[in-house]
């Protein structure tokens, strides 16, 4: 019997068969720009990227701000890449090619991160395919050369897994503390056909699920300290409700499923609508309806300047909760999961919604971290199903 249990990585303890790793989370990225004065520069690049992107094939999702990270090893001996992006939003793995020089790839100096970078020389097991990769996301991209190496995380290793090293990534993934990307997608949305390290795992698990457990301390947990929990072949009877729900995929491709309605306030709409599930993306992605009902139930108002909406910070416990109706059943999430401090100044917190702009392509929401902290998501690779649990948050 065997069960991987990953935190996003610092320390593992080993517990009779259960290997558990400690988690980390990045800190905002918007908060750091907008505290810096770059953030309207960010998003004049955004726009531009998305004018080009539109008469093209539709991009990968939006990292939209902080991410929730784990540590892998790759190579023989092992090289560790601490910060990794644990992402159902996608389904490829990569890390940061040694070789770039860019100061992209090394960190800039004021975002105070240096990167883990794979050095291919030094691994022996290490194997060039020839084949070149790219990939497109909303907030910028990454390419390079495919390969085949050794891959640990969480204590089980692959020993032939295919990844990508970057030797050019957008100018954003060099801000933030980020040395690559570890997809938990389906295969069909991996660029390449390359085979996701989940599937590659499979066989070693007990059942093929995974379960995520986000912390609600995590916007006030210093960066390096745990943050949440992912739990490989096996439900998180810790941290997570024992009365799980279920709904069937409607894709295999993002973690896609069906919504039956969305309730703000005196708000409701009962429009079916397609929705993902997406652990690399921080907020709410919805249409604009539902936005326009959050705003009015919240009396949140718009800053032109960072383009988001906000309230006072005061009303951060108080203000209604939103609510999903998902496979019949009522997901309500309280508004200190979806208000957050970004030091926006003058007691104001923002709303964490951002507007699904897709022109009616794709899903229509994205339930990111602010949805997934309420309720613990489960991944269920072998009924083709997710399952929702509520989150325990005992410190609370």
């Amino acid at each position: 019997m065997r069960t991987l249990v990953l935190l996003a990585a610092v320390a593992a303890v080993l517990c009779a068969e259960v290997i558990k790793m400690e988690a980390r989370k990045s800190p905002s990225n918007i908060a750091r720009m907008i505290k810096a004065g770059t953030y309207r520069d960010f998003l004049a690049q955004k726009h531009a990227r998305r004018a080009v992107l539109a008469s093209g094939s539709q991009p990968f999702l939006d990292y939209y701000d902080d991410f929730y990270l784990g540590a892998i090893t790759l190579g023989t001996p092992a090289q560790t890449f601490s910060n990794i992006v644990l992402d159902t939003g996608s389904s490829n793995l990569w890390i940061i090619d040694a070789a770039c020089t860019s100061q992209a790839c090394k960190g800039y100096p004021d975002s105070g991160y240096t990167k883990n970078q794979f050095d291919t020389t030094k691994s022996t097991t290490w194997k060039k395919d020839g084949q070149r990769f790219s990939i497109q996301y909303g907030s910028g991209s990454c390419s390079g050369y495919l390969g085949d190496d050794v891959l640990t995380f969480g204590g089980l290793t692959i020993q032939d897994q295919k990844f990508g090293v970057a030797t050019t990534i957008a100018q954003v993934f060099g801000y933030q503390p980020v040395d690559g990307i570890l997809g938990l997608g389906w295969p069909s949305l991996a660029v390449d056909k390359v085979v996701p390290p989940m599937q590659n795992l499979l066989p070693q698990l007990d059942q093929p699920i995974f379960t995520v457990w986000l912390d609600r301390k995590a916007d006030h947990i210093p960066m390096g300290e745990s943050a949440g929990l992912i739990t490989y072949g096996a439900l998180d009877a810790v941290n997570c409700d024992s009365n799980v729900q279920y709904v069937p995929l409607s894709a295999t491709t993002y973690w896609q499923f069906p919504i039956d309605g969305f309730t703000a306030g005196s708000y409701s709409s009962t429009k079916k609508d397609q929705v993902i599930s997406d652990t690399g993306t921080s907020w709410i992605g919805a249409p604009s309806a539902a936005i326009n009902g959050v705003v009015k139930a919240t009396n949140a108002q718009y800053d032109f300047e960072n383009e988001l909406y906000y309230v006072p910070c005061s009303q951060m416990k108080t203000l209604p909760d939103i609510v999903f109706t998902i496979g019949g059943v009522k997901y309500n999430v309280p508004s200190v999961e979806y208000v957050v401090d970004l030091e926006l100044g003058q007691g104001n917190c923002a709303l964490t919604f951002f507007d699904m702009d897709g022109g009616g392509f794709g899903p229509s929401w994205i339930l990111g971290d602010t949805f997934i902290r309420a309720w613990c998501n489960v991944y269920d690779i072998g009924q083709k199903r997710i399952g929702f649990a509520l989150a325990k948050h005992p410190n609370l």
